[in-house]
């Protein structure tokens, strides 16, 4: 209230101007968080997962697709047949695979890795109004910080995530999505990335071989997660870990969605990708020799 002069109490202004403040930090806030729907959530909103045991890596170039190498085949789940045309994967690595491919047919294929390993890395397209070509894709393998690692059979499958996750109840969904600086924050939901960073698709694939397959009905019976802590079940043998990061640069705020079946209706949940290994013995002997000891990483 005012005195017989006017004036008023500065406690009062001060505590006006503050709330006046705040509210304008509340609804600057929100303005600069996009507001893309529920499939979508702030990274700075994702909880940080511990970080894992550090091992020796062993990282190799195989591109980022920059030849558009894109089709609907499977050759781990539909082998020899098209998948459908709103299911398109992208591939790095193995230049052979085609719609009618199966993994007998990729043996000599020329490959985009300057290493020479001919293996097939394959995932979903991520589409805004198009298909989004990566920035980057870095393949990485790791070894395993409570035993040595050994040799990945020749032809080996990996399957990280599963694209039916949306209508199975998504028990072996996998969080796959984080931004560049970020990558401890993982989602099951699109990141909205900060000014800046980019948007990522982060693919660790098990690593526990069975000793005995190189693929199994259900495409994952032959190679299974580490239990926690890093250790394989009884029973099965540490190979490379390999992890997969595709890289995108999106404007802040653009909506984006990965290729599904119908029914999947896009969601992140459904993420998923695979590999066979194709990779040289020489080089793989090199790569376990260098997860082992060490010796030779690059």
């Amino acid at each position: 209230m005012a005195d017989a002069w006017g004036r008023r109490p500065v406690v009062a202004v001060t505590l006006a101007i503050e709330i006046v403040l705040a509210g304008v930090a509340i609804g600057a806030a929100r303005a600069t968080t996009p507001d893309l729907g529920p499939d979508y959530v702030a990274i700075k909103n994702v909880t940080p997962a511990p970080a894992a045991p550090a091992t020796f890596s062993y990282a190799w170039d195989c591109g980022h697709n920059e030849a558009g190498h894109r089709n609907t085949a499977n050759i781990v789940v539909t082998p020899g047949r098209p998948g459908p045309p709103h299911h398109v994967h992208e591939y790095v690595g193995n230049l052979a695979v085609g719609v009618a491919s199966t993994v007998d047919d990729l043996s000599g294929g020329p490959t985009t890795c300057r290493n020479g390993d001919r293996s097939t890395y394959y995932w979903p397209v991520l589409r805004t109004d198009t298909v989004q070509v990566p920035t980057s894709v870095t393949l990485t393998f790791y070894g395993n910080s409570r035993s040595p690692v050994v040799q990945m059979p020749r032809l080996l499958r990996g399957t990280v995530g599963d694209a039916r996750a949306f209508t199975n109840g998504g028990a072996r969904a996998s969080p796959v999505w984080s931004c560049s600086g970020e990558e401890r924050r993982r989602s099951l939901r699109y990141p909205i990335c900060r000014t800046g960073e980019r948007v990522l698709r982060i693919f660790d694939f098990p690593s526990c071989w069975d000793g005995r397959r190189v693929d199994a009905p259900d495409h994952r019976a032959q190679l299974i997660q580490p239990q926690p802590g890093g250790g394989c079940p009884e029973s099965t043998f540490a190979v490379p870990r390999l992890e997969i990061v595709v890289a995108y640069a999106l404007p802040r705020g653009t909506p984006y969605r990965i290729d599904s079946f119908d029914d999947e209706r896009h969601s992140p949940r459904t993420d998923h990708a695979f590999f066979v290994n194709l990779m040289p013995d020489a080089l793989m002997n090199a790569v376990v020799e260098c997860l082992n000891t060490g010796r030779g990483c690059q």
